[in-house]
């Protein structure tokens, strides 16, 4: 089994940054994709980025290219999403999840491949 745990989020002004942190622990082989969804009040779950485990390829929703970037610590298992110029609509929970090994990444991001392990989740909040 995969375990995800997340850290960093918090309240922040419009403008300003935050770096979230999921550490994966417990049999990491098992995947090949790590993801950063969100859930805004109101709204479903949605991809927000996403990278397979070496780091080669990345992926975003287009409501946060150029804004947000994800990135990992192969060595400590971590992945990281760095997230600047925040909005209010970037508010939600924040969670970080994977999909299993061969699962495309970019399908995963875009909600048409399974998440196989969600992490609890971490809320961000955005005041204007």
């Amino acid at each position: 089994q995969l375990q995800l745990a997340e850290s960093g989020g918090g309240s922040v002004q419009a403008g300003g940054s935050l770096r979230l942190s999921c550490v994966a622990s417990g049999n990491t082989y098992v995947t090949s994709c790590l993801t950063w969804f969100r859930q805004r009040p109101g709204k479903e779950r949605e991809g927000v980025a996403g990278t397979n485990f070496r780091g080669e390829s990345t992926y975003y929703a287009d409501s946060v290219k150029g804004r947000f970037t994800i990135s990992q610590d192969v060595a400590k298992n971590t992945v990281y999403l760095q997230m600047d110029n925040l909005k209010p609509e970037d508010t939600g929970v924040y969670y970080c999840a994977a999909a299993k090994t061969k699962t495309r990444c970019v399908q995963v991001v875009a909600g048409t491949a399974p998440v196989n392990y969600w992490g609890q989740g971490t809320q961000v909040t955005v005041s204007s």
